[in-house]
């Protein structure tokens, strides 16, 4: 069961969260509400980009599911600027999260979420649709970058 939750990259999210609350409680720093209001923003903003993301993976007829290879290529919508749409919302969702509750020292592990996601799941990843899609993903990987 933990190997099968260790594989869900939300399960992350809410580790990191709970992790960058705690270090904003270790070294409480108070943020303007007005950077606390743009942490919320962002918080919104991550979380509508990993909708989009679903929706037009959804549209397209392939799964979304980290780990499952793909049925078709989805280039549109917010894969036209970030092959990894949905994980780039969780980093942006979770950079937002630590401005919201002001606890600006969890932003020191964002880059470590980014990190992680990549190499647990972003590489896998990367492989099963090269090897599902072939050439038109080697293509579209030469022109879209994996983040931003």
């Amino acid at each position: 069961m933990i190997r099968r939750l260790a594989g869900l990259p939300q399960v992350w999210l809410v580790l990191f969260a709970l992790a960058g609350a705690a270090a904003g409680r270790l070294l409480p720093f108070e943020l303007p509400p007005v950077i606390r209001g743009a942490g919320f923003l962002l918080l919104l903003a991550g979380g509508a980009l990993m909708l989009w993301a679903a929706a037009v993976m959804r549209a397209a007829r392939t799964s979304f599911m980290p780990g499952q290879s793909p049925d078709a290529l989805v280039t549109g919508g917010p894969f036209r600027f970030s092959r990894n749409p949905i994980y780039l919302g969780d980093v942006i969702a979770l950079a937002g999260l630590m401005l919201a509750l002001s606890a600006p020292a969890g932003l020191v592990l964002v880059p470590a979420f980014a990190l992680l996601l990549e190499r647990r799941f972003i590489r896998h990843e990367e492989k099963l649709v090269a090897a599902a899609i072939g050439p038109a993903y080697d293509r579209y990987r030469a022109r879209v970058r994996r983040w931003l």
